[in-house]
């Protein structure tokens, strides 16, 4: 698949690694930035997506999506392991679900653009679900540049798959590819967040780190059992 990345927040909290790992498979192991765990809550407009080499279907390839994720290794690689991710597409919700296996949840979500800022706003609607919550005001405030190996902020995004657990139980991984993240440091105003509340955490209101990019073109492949 490709797709495109817009208007992304990176916002990050330092967290008690054992609030998070009873939470993640026990074959990952949960990755840490100097004996730290992180979570993150990230706001974004997906864009463009589509099987590669096909045109963009109705309904699925334009939505916004915010995603609560922390850091996780297996056998040494990197990736990402994701708690939930809320859209604004109940096709890409059902799709996501079925085909990889992730956490999506159904959502009524706002971006609205205010000169460099923009104001976002979510709210779970998914039946059964609980109505987690998550509205900010958001903006960068420096110049793009790409992260130092070895810094934090690359440690949190230079993630290249993530992974889940398939329909069987069975621990899977999905590849995907793209440049090095265009990062600016950001700013923001959280009015509400209650996404780590069915993960038992209550979030601060101010997040320990901040970034922001503008766009990413962004590939990925099917998932294979690990």
């Amino acid at each position: 698949m490709q797709m495109r990345w817009e208007n992304l927040l990176f916002a990050h909290w330092r967290v008690p690694p054992d609030l998070l790992r009873s939470q993640i498979p026990p074959e990952l192991d949960l990755d840490r930035f100097d004996n730290e765990a992180w979570l993150g809550i990230v706001p974004f407009r997906m864009c463009d997506t589509r099987l590669r080499g096909l045109p963009p279907i109705p309904g699925v390839s334009s939505f916004l999506e915010l995603n609560v994720r922390t850091y996780v290794t297996l056998n040494g690689k990197r990736g990402v392991w994701f708690f939930s991710l809320d859209a604004a597409s109940r096709l890409a919700v059902r799709a996501a679900r079925r085909f990889f296996h992730l956490p999506y949840f159904d959502a009524s979500m706002s971006a609205k653009p205010k000169s460099s800022r923009t104001e976002y706003s979510s709210r779970r609607t998914h039946r059964g679900a609980l109505g987690v919550e998550f509205r900010a005001v958001y903006w960068p405030q420096s110049e793009s540049s790409q992260s130092l190996p070895g810094s934090l902020e690359h440690w949190l995004t230079e993630r290249y798959c993530f992974f889940t657990v398939d329909g069987s139980g069975r621990l899977a991984c999905c590849e995907i590819h793209h440049l090095p993240w265009p990062l600016r440091l950001a700013g923001a105003d959280v009015a509400l967040n209650t996404m780590a509340e069915p993960l038992g955490i209550e979030l601060p209101p101010i997040p320990d780190a901040l970034h922001f990019a503008e766009r990413l073109e962004v590939l990925g492949w099917p998932l294979r059992r690990v």
